[in-house]
């Protein structure tokens, strides 16, 4: 392994491990997953059980393919989806910086899991040991995770996003 494979890795790890314990957040901690589910619904995402069930489906499985560097492309297409659903129902209406429960660390965490997909999964991956080289990669891997990301959390949203009409004044 060189240098490249070895931050790849890293940054796969990295990336997969945050994304996996959000998913054990929703499951497991504060709230539990019925507290997760109210969550959802108080954004406007209903129905809040399925939100809440997805969301954590998601963040586990697609944190686990990047870890591993499987299917990595359509896993940080998962990576952006949750992001963009993320900023949108959340962290939009709190500007940019994480400190103000801004959209910064949503931005940098789609950011980085697109990179990865366009560098590729490295030689120290499930991809290289099942297909003997990373796939989907380059152009393709930013074009799918980046381009299938949007439109999959664009869908999300326009599908299930009703959020409570402002009050008036």
């Amino acid at each position: 392994m060189d240098s490249f494979d070895i931050a790849v890795l890293g940054l796969r790890v990295g990336l997969g491990a945050v994304l996996i314990a959000h998913g054990c957040h929703k499951l497991f901690l504060g709230g539990r997953l019925a507290g997760t589910a109210a969550w959802f619904e108080s954004l406007g995402m209903a129905p809040g059980p399925l939100h809440a069930r997805a969301a954590a489906a998601t963040e586990i499985g697609a944190g686990l393919a990047l870890a591993a560097g499987f299917l990595t492309a359509p896993a940080a297409s998962a990576f952006v989806a949750l992001m963009l659903v993320a900023v949108v129902t959340v962290h939009r209406r709190n500007g940019f910086y994480v400190m103000d429960s801004g959209w910064e660390y949503n931005f940098l965490i789609a950011l980085a899991a697109v990179a990865v997909a366009t560098l590729g999964a490295g030689r120290a991956s499930a991809e290289q040991l099942l297909f003997g080289h990373p796939v989907l990669t380059g152009w393709t891997g930013l074009a799918l995770a980046l381009a299938g990301g949007l439109a999959a959390g664009t869908a999300q949203l326009l599908l299930f996003y009703r959020p409570a009409p402002a009050p008036t004044v």
